[in-house]
């Protein structure tokens, strides 16, 4: 243990260190205090899971609270979920009582009395989510500076989760308009176990700030990590008796084991076969689910579970990725490849904690082949994708880049209104200036702003007053005093499923009366639906019911992946990490790469005129070339895309006079002009992605949708090695 920075804490930090055991303060807990006690700096955090990145960054934070007490809440935690909250003290809770720290949640599940109290008294630290700070910003703007007065921290937990994203952004506009009310800087600590880009993530945390950030370098002692991959080839009708079912079973059964799906359905659908399976061996029920559909409560008795002593076994989507404490899990499952190397290492870090080594199993699976499958569905696209997930992060540390957006209209909507209705009327001017001066809108021109502004005028979102000010219009009133108006993101509609004991979950469409489903990892038969409030009221019954959500978790895979896949099909390498159904499988493919040319030839026959197209690229870049055949070639060449499976594979139609060759050469000769991502939007429908889209002028919103979700660059690069 650092000698000098332990003498630097504040005593009841010293007696908790020797109460708690510990041997030595963590290298990154002794950088924190250096930054944090030497510089008035930002402080990023980047390291990996469990390295006690949460006392690193409170250890200081509470000594310099204890020799200078703030008047009002003195450390903002903004995190991107309401679970993390619950979370995150419990472990520091011990810490905190000795230090006198009040921490206080606020968020919607927390009642208004005991908002007010910390109004009436505002002290301590402040747990909270980017939408209820919006809120606050809003309904307690006359209130800012009694709470916030003397804010000197700002901790962003998870920011890898928030830097390429609209809701990342609205933060960063948060704390601009909080220090602009309280006339003061608070300094800033982001928290992050995956940056891929951390010179990208400490230009992001100090936008709208004068200070620098520092990053300090941490040593990796890597753990000792335990990697299987396994593969399995899926009936059409799936049993849970089928060999897909028994494994999990049998490896999951005596443990505490997670598994992450990339869906809620598969979630549901897993649990649902295991407690089947668990049931006819006379096993004990272990079983739990746990994603954004479930109730509150049934989400928290899953987490509880896992942090007993007792087995547990929790089939999870993102919701468990981010930093909730979990205790010691014995195993990581992965059903096919996690979404991103940020991702898988998020999971792997749920698991080896406590100098245990980290154990991650993952089960790619593909539908049986029955002899009538294209070339494209041929390929088992989620081993390849897992191999070449696990590779680049083993052999070269390399995780996905973040791209921030350049164009966030849909943000600049809320934030308009949100000034607007904290503050209430402003001219144009001053509204311009303060909305534009926000760091998220550093790349839109006046002009633009002011064809938005008066957009939004003449469909009454904003009104001008006698006095030539703007105001909140019907419309924009309407939409602004809306609790779903401080969310960034959307939020569909769902049907709240209740049973005698409570609420259940939810879903989007009831299913019909006396209709069976899973939901929670259990079966319920519909009994009544209030179509009026949104409410199905069911009764637990047997079986195994089935469920559906809208989409599936595919993410934005990047260019490097899919290249590396590309790679492995052709290399002879044998890896360690691969179980015999998988070892057997990528020597199938290869064999079949090899026999069709895949490694020289990009646009392959299938039958008469079809052809399937393997263009190796990204989802963004993927996306660029889609747009570019259907819209740009699909006219004057008679090109029609029959099906495309993002990012791995477009099946296109050739007219008669029309050859493959006619195909490639033709995109080549396209992407050697001085092209423009606006020049291939220009043929586009301009698609709402965002959840204020809709409130955006056509030409702005293709702007956007160009720029911030095409890659007409890297198209031109790959498409010259074609």
């Amino acid at each position: 243990m650092s000698q000098e920075t332990f003498d630097r804490l504040a005593p009841f930090i010293q007696e908790y260190i020797y109460n708690q055991g510990w041997q030595r303060l963590r290298d990154v807990q002794i950088a924190a205090c250096q930054v944090m006690f030497e510089t008035n700096a930002h402080l990023l955090i980047a390291t990996g899971t469990a390295s006690g990145k949460t006392e690193a960054a409170f250890l200081p934070i509470l000594t310099l609270l204890d020799e200078q007490p703030t008047k009002t809440i003195g450390v903002l935690y903004i995190s991107p979920i309401k679970a993390l909250i619950n979370d995150q003290f419990e472990r520091l809770n011990d810490l905190l009582q000795q230090s006198h720290t009040r921490v206080f949640a606020w968020h919607g599940d927390i009642s208004s009395s005991r908002k007010r109290k910390l109004i009436e008294s505002p002290s301590g630290i402040l747990q909270i989510t980017p939408e209820s700070l919006e809120s606050v910003l809003i309904n307690h703007y006359s209130t800012l500076t009694k709470l916030f007065g003397d804010l000197r921290f700002v901790i962003i937990d998870e920011i890898h989760s928030f830097i390429d994203s609209e809701r990342g952004y609205q933060i960063l506009c948060q704390l601009v308009r909080l220090s602009r009310i309280i006339n003061k800087t608070p300094r800033r600590i982001g928290l992050s176990a995956t940056l891929g880009d951390c010179d990208l993530a400490k230009r992001w945390l100090k936008m709208g700030t004068n200070l620098s950030v520092i990053a300090p370098e941490i040593q990796d002692n890597s753990r000792q990590v335990r990697l299987a991959v396994d593969y399995f080839s899926l009936p059409s009708e799936l049993e849970p008796t089928d060999p897909y079912y028994r494994y999990l079973f049998e490896i999951t059964k005596a443990s505490k084991s997670l598994i992450f799906a990339n869906s809620r359905t598969e979630t549901e659908s897993i649990i649902a076969n295991l407690r089947f399976l668990a049931r006819s061996q006379r096993e004990p029920d272990i079983y739990h689910v746990h994603h954004g559909s479930i109730a509150s409560a049934l989400r928290e008795d899953a987490e509880t579970a896992m942090r007993s002593d007792r087995y547990a076994v929790t089939a999870a989507t993102l919701t468990l990725e981010l930093g909730i404490d979990l205790g010691q899990l014995e195993r990581v499952i992965q059903l096919n490849a996690p979404l991103s190397i940020a991702s898988f290492l998020q999971r792997l870090g749920r698991t080896g904690r406590r100098e245990m080594p980290a154990d991650m199993r993952f089960i790619c699976s593909e539908s049986e082949r029955l002899g009538e499958e294209s070339l494209a569905e041929e390929i088992p696209w989620q081993l390849l994708q897992t191999i070449a997930i696990i590779q680049l992060y083993i052999d070269e540390r390399w995780i996905e880049p973040i791209y921030p957006l350049q164009y966030p209209y849909s943000l600049l909507y809320q934030q308009t209104l949100s000034i607007l209705a904290a503050r209430g009327e402003r001219s144009r001017r001053e509204l311009t200036e303060e909305v534009l001066s926000l760091p998220a809108f550093i790349n839109i021109s006046p002009r633009d702003f002011q064809q938005l502004l008066n957009y939004w005028e003449s469909v009454e979102h904003l009104e001008e007053t006698e006095n030539n000010t703007l105001i909140l219009g019907i419309a924009g009133e309407k939409i602004a005093r809306n609790y779903q108006f401080y969310a960034i993101f959307d939020a569909p509609i769902e049907y709240i499923v209740r049973g005698e004991a409570g609420e259940i979950g939810s879903i989007f469409t009831p299913p019909p009366f006396g209709e069976r489903f899973s939901l929670a990892g259990r079966t319920w038969q519909v009994i009544d639906v209030d179509y009026g409030k949104r409410n199905i009221w069911v009764k637990p019954v047997s079986g195994i019911g089935s469920i559906a959500w809208r989409g599936r978790g595919v993410g934005t895979i990047h260019t490097k992946i899919l290249q590396k896949m590309r790679s492995i099909l052709f290399e002879n390498t044998d890896y360690p990490y691969l179980l015999q159904g998988a070892k057997i499988r990528l020597s199938e493919v290869r064999n079949l790469a090899q026999y069709y040319n895949l490694e020289c030839e990009i646009i392959h026959p299938i039958d008469r005129n079809f052809y399937c197209i393997f263009p190796w690229m990204g989802t963004q870049t993927f996306n660029t070339l889609e747009k570019w055949i259907y819209f740009v070639m699909g006219d004057f060449m008679n090109v029609k895309i029959v099906k495309s499976l993002c990012p791995y594979y477009l099946i296109v139609k050739l007219g008669k006079q029309t050859t493959a060759i006619d195909l490639k050469e033709t995109i080549v000769s396209l992407c050697q002009q001085d092209l423009t991502p606006e020049d291939i939007t220009a043929f586009t429908d301009s698609p709402q992605r965002q959840k204020y889209d809709r409130f955006i002028p056509d030409n702005l919103l293709r702007k956007a949708f160009a720029w911030d979700y095409l890659d007409i660059v890297e198209l031109q690069q790959i498409v010259r090695t074609w």
